[in-house]
């Protein structure tokens, strides 16, 4: 009796073993992959704390992204005059107008741009100062078979045809929003330096729509490699890009940021990340996003103007609080509500 009594208790703790090791493993697993997620969002979530201070508002450098109907006949003298209106007061020098796309061999019809010469010298007339420059993009055959390649000579010296087409119509500038572009490439920094001669000869505005810098070292690396996509530049990257361009604008929404106080430290970590390598000359835009959607990337609670505002003054008074040459780039206008011009004015000014 002693002897089967002590066999059925060892095959008890065996196949209570034997159920429960799996469930260990598996919240061990799960332990190493949320505590480093919790841990980051403490972190982010501190970041948000303190106080910038007063002296890290406006520098009046800021930009706007506006859509295509400003250039294709949709948008006429009274939508300018409203839009006038809603600028007065602002930092806003700048105007980012959607020209594009490119096709994907790098031209440009100017089809696509019919009222541009109206555009430009409406602005010029009833906002002195403001400077109207071409947006111009295209999807990158980075991650797909469609696209844009630029690992093409061909297909660059179209891009630098485009923008020189693009100042022959008037405008002040190129801002181009090539997506998505991977850390590193080489091919990108070759047109940037091509524009920047064209750009420079021309005396016009040469900009660029930035990637998130890698929120820790070699993110974007690490991400590529488990599911083929990339969403973040190194930081040296980030300055090669910068140090070729007149300004740079980061695209810091879509952060997977689940939090209003997670997503604030993350726009102060990459406002902080961004000037360390951006040089002096060239303009640092960070960010607002002037949309309102919910999906994997952006969480519209999360993601406030209010957030990013003050995410921004506080990777600004930590890393440069001096520099002048810095502003708040507003995405987008044909998507904005009042309320996130109040808390862009609000925040900023």
């Amino acid at each position: 009796m002693g002897t089967g009594k002590t066999a059925g208790t060892a095959r008890s703790r065996w196949a209570r073993f034997r159920w429960t090791w799996p469930r260990r493993i598996a919240l061990a697993l799960v332990l190493l992959l949320v505590l480093p997620v919790l841990t980051a969002g403490i972190a982010l979530r501190l970041n948000y704390a303190g106080d910038p201070g007063e002296d890290t508002r406006t520098r009046g450098r800021d930009a706007i992204w506006l859509g295509h109907a400003w250039v294709d006949g949709r948008k006429g003298d009274r939508d300018l005059a409203a839009f006038a209106a809603q600028m007065e007061g602002t930092g806003i020098k700048d105007l980012y107008v959607h020209a594009g796309p490119l096709e994907h061999d790098g031209t440009l019809p100017a089809k696509r741009y019919p009222k541009a010469q109206w555009l430009i010298d409406a602005v010029h007339r009833t906002l002195p100062g403001i400077r109207v420059q071409a947006w111009l993009g295209d999807v990158l055959a980075t991650e797909g078979p469609d696209g844009l390649r630029l690992d093409s000579a061909a297909s660059r010296t179209a891009v630098v045809t485009s923008a020189r087409q693009i100042l022959d119509a008037g405008f002040d500038g190129v801002h181009f929003d090539l997506e998505p572009l991977h850390s590193g490439d080489s091919h990108y920094l070759s047109l940037l330096d091509d524009l920047g001669e064209l750009t420079g000869t021309r005396k016009a505005q040469l900009s660029v729509a930035a990637h998130q810098i890698d929120p820790v070292p070699a993110a974007h690396s690490i991400l590529g490699a488990l599911i083929g996509r990339e969403k973040w530049w190194s930081q040296e990257f980030f300055g090669e890009v910068a140090g070729r361009v007149d300004q740079i604008a980061v695209m810091s929404y879509d952060s997977w940021m689940p939090f209003e106080g997670t997503y604030g430290g993350f726009v102060a970590q990459q406002t902080a990340l961004a000037l360390e390598v951006t040089p002096e000359d060239t303009d640092l835009l960070m960010g607002l996003p002037f949309f309102h959607e919910n999906d994997l990337g952006h969480r519209d609670a999360a993601e406030t103007v209010e957030a990013a505002v003050r995410g921004a003054r506080l990777g600004l008074a930590r890393t440069d609080r001096d520099r002048t040459r810095f502003g708040v780039a507003l995405y987008v206008d044909f998507a904005a509500r009042e309320g996130d011009w109040k808390a862009y004015r609000e925040g900023w000014h």
